[in-house]
């Protein structure tokens, strides 16, 4: 390889012409498998011997060891999974609800002229509301129980669902589906053939968004108006000066956030294999 190296450099020597470097993969950026993780680690680290040192308050912010008892005694009472079992039950049926109605909307708004009229100027006009600000109309409207939080959630990931697969269906080439037109494809199978499978990543993007949001929703409206839950356990906690809960509350949201988050990576693996 250095002969090689040497003798064509001797060649643009007597020709005249030098190398260029390769400057093709500047915006390509690298990734490290587990320097994230040292850097949580060193942070985490950092923040135990400060609170061991006496430097913080544990009142106000408790050693990541004190986070880790307080985890601990409520995964063994039990509790833990009581409140989390609330949690998961809203953000499921919320989403799912949302996401179905969003998919439904956004291909009617991104394939048909009368609803992208209609549909556009609806969600411009509702999606900046905050959607937990319609919590006690909804309580009014269908009573104080589970159903006006699933309604917060599935309100907050409708709009957002809507917007990206709209947007999704908007981004498909179109002279693929002119192509498809030509050979006199019926309309079913090119938007199953062509514009489903062009409009996917925009779709399982969407996805990853309205995951947060219904977290976040979920959190929200426990706090306002539920006994049991994470975002009720956390607000109780608070309430009482319990940090240690509190920040494993939080610990608990951050997990659960990871958890869903590589669920949807899965999904986008299989679903996008031919990427």
């Amino acid at each position: 390889m250095l002969k090689r190296t040497t003798a064509r450099a001797s060649e643009d020597a007597k020709t005249g012409t030098r190398l260029v470097e390769f400057r093709g993969a500047g915006f390509v950026p690298g990734t490290s498998r587990y320097s994230g993780w040292i850097a949580l680690l060193v942070v985490i680290g950092i923040w135990q011997l400060a609170g061991a040192a006496g430097l913080v308050n544990p009142l106000f912010l408790p050693t990541p060891f004190a986070i880790c008892r307080a985890l601990s005694q409520l995964v063994l009472s039990g509790a833990l999974w009581h409140h989390l079992g609330y949690s998961v039950m809203r953000i499921g049926t919320g989403w799912l609800l949302g996401t179905a109605a969003g998919i439904a909307v956004g291909f009617a708004i991104g394939l048909s002229t009368l609803a992208r009229s209609l549909g556009i100027t609806f969600i411009s006009a509702l999606f900046p509301i905050p959607k937990i600000a319609l919590l006690p109309l909804l309580i009014l409207w269908l009573g104080i129980g589970e159903e006006p939080k699933i309604a917060t959630i599935a309100l907050g990931v409708f709009f957002s669902t809507a917007i990206s697969v709209y947007s999704g269906v908007d981004a498909v080439p179109r002279n693929l589906i002119r192509m498809a037109q030509s050979f006199n494809v019926p309309f079913a199978t090119i938007v199953r053939r062509v514009i489903w499978p062009g409009a996917l990543p925009s779709i399982l993007a969407g996805f990853r968004i309205t995951a947060s949001i219904a977290l976040l929703l979920v959190v929200s409206a426990e706090m306002i108006g539920a006994d049991y839950g994470i975002g009720a356990f956390v607000l109780q906690a608070g309430n009482l000066m319990q940090t240690d809960q509190l920040l494993a509350g939080v610990v608990v949201l951050s997990v659960f956030g990871l958890a869903v988050g590589k669920l949807i990576g899965l999904l986008e693996a299989r679903l996008l294999h031919w990427r």
